[in-house]
């Protein structure tokens, strides 16, 4: 297919998106823009905000089948939900069935996601880490729906699957989140949620974290920033965009049950927390394994407003042997010992409200 061809085509979805379909699957006052992604190739993906439309990419491949059973903690996010937001892949819980996930996953045409499976995948011609996996990823628990060619709305479960001509919706709300958490990075340190109205002890640190790991989708992610997050994870960047390095904070019933993190007992690339109370599961659960967290805006990346666009981009800060705040330390590959300084940890919570409004 050649440009002209392309760019033709690329304006008939957008047209199609804002002026043939519902201006908005969900009639919602707190709704901040909706993702739709048409299930057929050469469509283009976008994100509508306001009377706004941005091109996300063209779709290159679709599925032909959802994946289950899937990865271990989509099972505790909620169906017909996102269950995981990364600069590599975003994964779409359809149902929960024998207590395991199934899913549907989008990824972008130059990366790998193992997570996802390449035959339930839809494959975006789209830069990893940024437009729909930076800038414009949707939070864990966004709520999936598909609109078909007649307009219908329906939830995405095994029985409401979509087919050619229908989209996947996606809808991006405001909700009422920390600025930030801190985290006491040693055993039993406390792990502190800050808000506008109070401050609140909303975990404990079981195991601290110590060392980088070679976590692969931290290649397309800056140090310092969020590679991913779903119901079982915070993939935290320690190295440069292009370089492999980072850690992963997860949640105790994670460590305890699931057979591929038993590792993380040992090993030095994982911060271990666990409830208050010592007894509740923490999987799945606001506002650091759902509601808030995402890869956020890079360079080049852009939305809305000046505003948005740099709310939009958690930070990860660290204070090493109890000194001030400062940028996580850099570190790329497996080193044991690169974070054995750092005695705290700050996510900034991303945001599109401006202080004080």
């Amino acid at each position: 297919m050649n440009k002209i061809n392309k760019i033709i085509i690329r304006l008939i979805f957008l047209f199609a998106l804002r002026v043939l379909m519902p201006d908005a699957a969900y009639a919602d006052d707190s709704l901040i823009y909706e993702i739709r992604v048409p299930f057929i190739i050469g469509g283009h993906a976008a994100a509508i905000h306001g009377g706004g439309s941005f091109d996300l990419g063209e779709v290159v491949r679709i599925p032909d089948k959802s994946r289950w059973p899937s990865y271990t903690a989509s099972a505790w996010g909620g169906e017909s939900s996102v269950a995981a937001s990364a600069v590599n892949a975003i994964h779409l819980l359809m149902s929960v069935e024998k207590e395991k996930g199934r899913t549907m996953s989008i990824i972008p045409l130059d990366t790998i996601a193992p997570a996802a499976g390449t035959d339930a995948s839809i494959v975006i011609d789209a830069p990893a880490g940024k437009g729909l996996f930076g800038a414009w990823a949707p939070p864990v628990g966004s709520r999936v729906s598909v609109l078909t060619a007649s307009g219908d709305i329906r939830p995405l479960d095994k029985t409401n699957v979509p087919v050619g001509g229908d989209s996947l919706v996606i809808g991006v709300y405001a909700e009422d989140m920390p600025y930030m958490v801190d985290f006491e990075n040693r055993p039993g340190g406390r792990v502190t949620s800050w808000s506008r109205s109070d401050a609140k002890v909303i975990a404990r640190v079981i195991r601290p974290v110590g060392g980088s790991g070679r976590f692969e989708g931290t290649l397309f992610q800056d140090g310092g920033r969020i590679r991913a997050n779903h119901s079982g994870v915070i993939d935290v960047s320690t190295s440069p965009r292009g370089e492999i390095g980072g850690f992963q904070i997860i949640p105790w019933d994670h460590a305890l049950t699931s057979k591929e993190m038993q590792g993380a007992w040992q090993l030095t690339q994982w911060m271990i927390i666990g409830p208050p109370d010592g007894k509740s599961e923490m999987g799945g659960t606001f506002p650091l394994f759902a509601g808030g967290l995402i890869p956020g805006t890079s360079e080049g990346d852009g939305l809305w407003d000046m505003w948005s666009t740099y709310g939009r981009r958690p930070l990860v800060t660290a204070r090493l042997d109890g000194g001030e705040w400062q940028k996580l330390p850099n570190a790329a590959g497996r080193v044991d010992d690169a974070l054995k300084n750092v005695t705290h940890l700050r996510i900034y919570f991303p945001t599109v409200r401006e202080p004080l409004k």
